[in-house]
């Protein structure tokens, strides 16, 4: 997804290796070229339904009375092609989705011991995660607080603590994540120690954001990935944009610097969640890159 476009165009990985960076695209265990062994590894592994695709990810704009739309929907127009099965885009784009394992906690877990591995070898990092990928980035954010120099989330898995009616798979318990994180004071008992209280929108935002769960007071502070800055990129049309709100309220409450790159209040419009692919995807990567630039120190 991070090479190239689906209809051919200059993807954030060819953009980052012409600005003079080395860019390693990730496999997470389990999946493309790591791939699932069956009968020597636990868990299944399966696919994304094409419906679920067009509906979230390529055309979310087509379905208003879908079980899964949102208000934000309507704003979609960056996806080349129609954004749904027959288009030749968004065929190329659907024949280059791989299977994934399947069992979440067996992935993060996998995950974590796979990418602290990579880091130690490749050294000073920014991590780019995108998705499901985001908790797996805040993991080595916390594991390798000297070598992750910066962390790019593009609509990262989420919110925190909760998981809202309409997606699937386990909430983050831990905040950010299923695995545990450090926190000062310690969490020794994440239901006992890491209570939660609901925060309702800012009432400009009342019909179109979600409520927030954050810690309830005095919050905790997390103590490695506060040392790490972190951009969290949100489109102006995707499922995304309700909720990755409360991300920043979560790190204003932890102590991690994270600035909000929302790419509609910025002047880049009309995104849904596969930014970089999008018609638009230069001008989201020069954002980032100026980000970069700006608050990413260590050699990297």
């Amino acid at each position: 997804n991070f090479l190239n476009t689906p209809d051919g165009r200059k993807g954030w990985a060819s953009y980052f290796l012409d600005k003079g960076y080395t860019v390693y695209l990730v496999d997470p265990p389990q999946r493309g070229r790591s791939p699932y062994v069956q009968g020597f590894e636990t868990g299944t592994v399966g696919g994304i339904p094409v419906t679920v695709v067009e509906q979230g990810f390529t055309a979310p704009e087509k379905f208003p009375n879908s079980s899964t739309s949102y208000p934000q929907a309507s704003l979609h127009t960056q996806w080349p092609g129609t954004g749904l099965r027959g288009d030749p885009i968004f065929d190329q784009f659907y024949a280059s989705q791989v299977q994934l394992q399947r069992d979440i906690d067996i992935s993060d877990r996998l995950m974590k011991n796979a990418l602290n591995l990579l880091i130690d070898k490749v050294g000073a990092c920014v991590l780019f995660a995108h998705s499901q990928a985001g908790p797996y980035a805040w993991v080595a954010g916390d594991s390798r607080p000297e070598l992750v120099k910066g962390i790019v989330a593009i609509e990262p898995e989420g919110p925190p603590f909760v998981q809202l009616p309409g997606l699937s798979g386990k909430a983050r318990i831990d905040g950010v994540t299923r695995l545990p994180l450090l926190y000062d004071p310690p969490v020794f008992n994440i239901t006992r120690d890491l209570k939660t209280v609901e925060l309702p929108p800012p009432p400009c935002k009342e019909d179109l954001y979600v409520t927030c769960t954050v810690q309830a007071s005095p919050p905790r502070r997390l103590v490695n990935l506060a040392r790490v800055p972190v951009a969290l990129v949100t489109g102006e049309a995707s499922y995304h944009a309700p909720y990755d709100w409360c991300f920043i309220e979560y790190f204003k409450q932890t102590g991690v610097k994270a600035t909000w790159l929302d790419l509609g209040r910025l002047g880049v419009k009309g995104n849904g969640h596969f930014i970089f692919l999008e018609k638009n995807n230069m001008e989201s990567a020069e954002l980032v890159l100026g980000w970069m630039l700006k608050n990413v120190k260590g050699g990297v």
